[in-house]
């Protein structure tokens, strides 16, 4: 299988024009400040956890989060 080149033409060097923007940093402010993940992975993991709260109140989900 080839590998992919960056953008840059330098191997290990890549550009993104999401972090360049700011866009990356402006999502990890809102997510930190809301409690909302804005990542695909952190949504799932937190409805997850919400809707196993609801089906066992008795969960030691909340008493083992620092």
């Amino acid at each position: 299988m080839a590998k992919k080149k960056s953008s840059t033409g330098i191997p290990g060097l890549s550009f993104s024009w999401k972090r360049a923007l700011g866009i990356t940093a402006a999502k990890q402010r809102f997510a930190r400040k809301t409690g909302i993940p804005t990542t695909k992975a952190g949504l799932e993991r937190k409805i997850g956890r919400a809707v196993m709260d609801m089906l066992d109140p008795t969960s030691d989900s909340k008493k083992n989060k620092k």
